[in-house]
């Protein structure tokens, strides 16, 4: 796969097998190496191919994406030698099916519009942080601290409010998140899992080639194929405005929306985290002079 733009079909089958293939050794398959020195970071081609039970030919087309129909006990087979955990197989089975068909989908751009009782729940939660994302990250609504907590996004257009371009891209994101690397691997595996099994999508195609081609930290762990991002957990921050904080967080995915998910901080009522949160909601309601596309009613109104 180029870093131009994200590929398809059989072709996004095999870079998934390639990428586990290189970075899975021989001793964490089972085999033992002899002398010598080996110019495959991981298993060789052959070697995966005995593991799995199948031709050294028929393997080499699955993974330059010229095979695209492999049964279900080939792909079972690769995963048991790929050391594959739950959600990399049901990955992996996803890819499959995708390339087995005879053309591509249609892809059409996914509406970005939040509808008003899903603001109200925002406002619910308040003083906790929390915001509205679409499939690939566009911050699509927040309450005051949502937006808040995220230093400096508020600087930026709407249209440009994206976690993943943040993350990536904003000055202020590397000393905001203590462990930035975490996040970042995270936010790329949920873009990478998108890109498997929706690899046109224009959304996608967008945002991974602008991140591919001004983020070299993006391009890498694009590279590496890793495919889980948690959805629940705690964050510590270095906030420019409140100080250090950690918080619990939540994602949760909505029903009748196309992908968008929830993600909430929460702090124990009574603890410093939790007097940070209010002062960053308290905060976030203030009107600021950057004017009308930055302001948090911005944030929050819909765009399709």
């Amino acid at each position: 796969m180029t870093r131009e733009q994200p590929a398809g079909g059989g072709i996004e089958l095999g870079s998934f097998l390639r990428a586990r293939r290189i970075r899975t050794t021989p001793a964490e398959a089972g085999l033992t190496v002899g002398p010598g020195l080996r110019r495959t970071p991981g298993l060789r081609r052959e070697e995966l191919a005995t593991l799995a039970g199948i031709s050294i030919d028929y393997y080499a087309r699955l993974e330059r994406g010229k095979e695209t129909r492999p049964s279900p006990s080939v792909l079972d087979s690769l995963a048991r030698a790929l050391r594959l955990e739950e959600a990399e197989r049901e990955h992996l089975r996803e890819l499959a099916a995708r390339a087995a068909r005879h053309a591509p989908e249609p892809a059409s751009p996914p509406s970005r519009a939040v509808r008003p009782h899903l603001k109200l729940v925002l406002e619910t939660l308040r003083p906790s942080p929390a915001y509205i994302v679409s499939r690939t990250n566009d911050l699509l609504a927040a309450n005051p601290g949502g937006l808040r907590l995220l230093a400096g996004i508020e600087e930026w257009p709407v249209r440009q409010r994206n976690i993943a371009r943040y993350l990536f891209l904003h000055p202020a994101a590397r000393d905001l998140f203590h462990d930035w690397a975490t996040q970042v691997r995270g936010c790329v595996a949920r873009l990478r899992a998108l890109a498997g099994t929706d690899p046109d999508a224009p959304d996608l195609t967008r945002l991974a080639g602008e991140l591919l081609l001004n983020s070299p930290e993006f391009a890498r762990l694009w590279e590496r194929y890793d495919i889980r991002g948690r959805s629940y957990g705690h964050k510590t921050f270095h906030h420019p405005e409140v100080g250090d904080l950690t918080l619990g967080y939540q994602s949760m995915e909505l029903e009748g929306t196309p992908g968008h998910r929830l993600l909430t901080y929460y702090a124990e009522p009574g603890t410093p985290d939790h007097d940070a949160l209010v002062l960053l909601d308290l905060l976030g309601s203030q009107p600021t002079p950057r004017g009308p596309a930055s302001s948090q009613d911005a944030a929050t109104s819909p765009s399709t």
